[in-house]
């Protein structure tokens, strides 16, 4: 027998919805239909985030139990209006990417069982050119939202400072991320020594919060700003984005005033909705004004440029530091 199936009018789209009733979130009882409603039901704030950027899916079409399938390249077999953006990846290798231009795209996606959207910090047309410099606040072991909340508060006070505007929004875990729009002048190599000049800063002033240090090791119970989110190929789960967890939390936008005594387990796939209905997009104000970052390449000059290491999967980049955890680089020696 055929599988059942509803029709959504999304915009100008009608998107079919097979096996609505399938369960994708078991400790909830959340569907697949729920997801699909949710991202139309956020479509503004979610397409904001994701206009026109290549964006990798994680798809569990059996649900949160079932397999993972991250995916960087659309098949060839797609609808002819959902677009696609051509990629460079570290290998040098290429892939066309999810190019999300319209709602339907999500819905459309949704149904293909993806619960997270990933998108590059470019445009696709100038794919090369980073135009958001990333700025992640993350949790090791032995801390936690508390910890990262005073982090990125150090963050926002560093980029008033520049006289950058940055937009804030929960990571779906523990952590918060922090957006920049910024003038797409600057390859991928640059923004992340951008990236490495802001973490430094942060850490130089709350030194017992956080920390740049790659190797886990030497991190110790202390606040990760990982730099590495603007190394080419990097992604971060989008505005908007639901992860990939029991009770379907939701990456969620929030201005610095929520953000005082905000609790991430607020914001769900069952939550958010009714919060978007009220408020909007609350950083809606996001591409309003892009900023330069030659503050912050002149600081990362003023500290020696001294470049950190990248994730293990990329080649050897010059100018990069030994590529060796600390304690075996000691048994080495």
């Amino acid at each position: 027998m055929p599988s059942p199936y509803i029709e959504l009018t999304v915009g100008d789209r009608v998107i079919k919805v097979t096996n609505p009733d399938k369960v994708y979130f078991p400790a909830i009882g959340g569907t697949k239909r729920e997801l699909v409603e949710y991202y139309v039901s956020v479509g503004e704030g979610a397409l904001r985030a994701l206009y026109d950027r290549p964006t990798h899916l994680r798809r569990y079409p059996d649900g949160i139990e079932g397999e993972e399938i991250y995916q960087k390249r659309m098949p060839v077999k797609r609808p002819d209006w959902l677009r696609t953006a051509t990629v460079r990846f570290p290998s040098g290798r290429t892939a066309d990417a999810l190019c999300v231009t319209e709602i339907a795209s999500l819905a459309y996606c949704a149904n293909l069982g993806t619960i997270d959207f990933h998108p590059w910090p470019v445009r696709a047309g100038d794919p090369e050119h980073p135009d958001e410099l990333r700025i992640d606040v993350d949790p090791q072991p032995g801390t936690g939202f508390e910890e990262a909340r005073q982090v990125a508060f150090t963050v926002r006070d560093v980029l008033q400072e520049l006289g950058i505007t940055g937009y804030a929004k929960t990571s779906g875990g523990r952590g918060i991320h922090v957006l920049v729009r910024i003038e797409p002048r600057w390859d991928f190599v640059q923004v992340r020594h951008a990236g490495i000049a802001f973490a430094r800063e942060v850490e130089r002033r709350a030194p017992h919060l956080a920390t740049t240090a790659w190797w886990k090791e030497e991190r110790g119970e202390r606040i990760f700003i990982d730099y590495n989110q603007n190394a080419r190929d990097r992604t971060l789960a989008a505005a908007y984005s639901v992860r990939a967890k029991e009770n379907a939390p939701v990456s969620t936008p929030l201005t610095w005033e929520e953000l005082v005594d905000a609790d991430p387990r607020d914001f769900d796939i069952r939550t958010v909705p009714a919060r978007f209905a009220k408020l909007g997009d609350v950083n809606a104000a996001i591409d309003d004004r892009a900023f330069t970052i030659e503050p912050l390449l002149e600081w990362y000059e003023r500290d020696g440029a001294q470049d950190l290491p990248y994730p293990p999967n990329y080649p050897k980049m010059p100018g990069e530091p030994k590529r060796v955890q600390p304690s075996k680089a000691r048994e080495e020696s």
